[in-house]
């Protein structure tokens, strides 16, 4: 696990930026896992038939992947103590392409005396931010 020292953070600072690549088998991979099937998230026809623009991620995988930069940091799931988020933007999941979603986290506040640091996440798909108020809270 990471040794990181409180007093040596500041706010603003990127702890890390993650790509992930999502395709259609990461969407049926999620869906067993989750139970989620929705057909949105694996048929054109049902996601154009609703007015979507493709298939989409589900919104809780997009959700996921978007925490791990800041679990990487700390180094541990279990410390995270919460985290939140509003969906944005939905994530199109090309059939042949996939979909990349870049996540950086950067701190934005520290509580030296409670031991903890919320770090902001900033995910985009497309140039486009997906996820919007996505923080975590993580005790160090």
């Amino acid at each position: 696990m990471p040794h990181i020292n409180i007093a040596s953070l500041e706010v603003g600072q990127i702890i890390g930026t993650t790509e992930f690549l999502l395709t259609r088998d990461s969407l049926v991979r999620y869906a067993g896992a989750s139970g989620d099937f929705n057909q949105i998230h694996y048929r054109d026809d049902v996601a154009a038939a609703v007015g979507l623009p493709g298939v989409l991620a589900h919104g809780m995988l997009t959700m996921g992947a978007a925490v791990q930069v800041a679990v990487d940091w700390v180094g541990d799931a279990g410390r995270v103590l919460d985290y939140q988020v509003r969906f944005t933007k939905p994530v199109v999941v090309d059939p042949v392409d996939g979909a990349i979603l870049v996540v950086t986290g950067k701190i934005g506040a520290i509580d030296a005396e409670a031991g903890t640091v919320r770090v902001d996440l900033q995910a985009v798909f497309n140039e486009t931010a997906v996820l919007g108020k996505a923080q975590v809270v993580v005790r160090i």
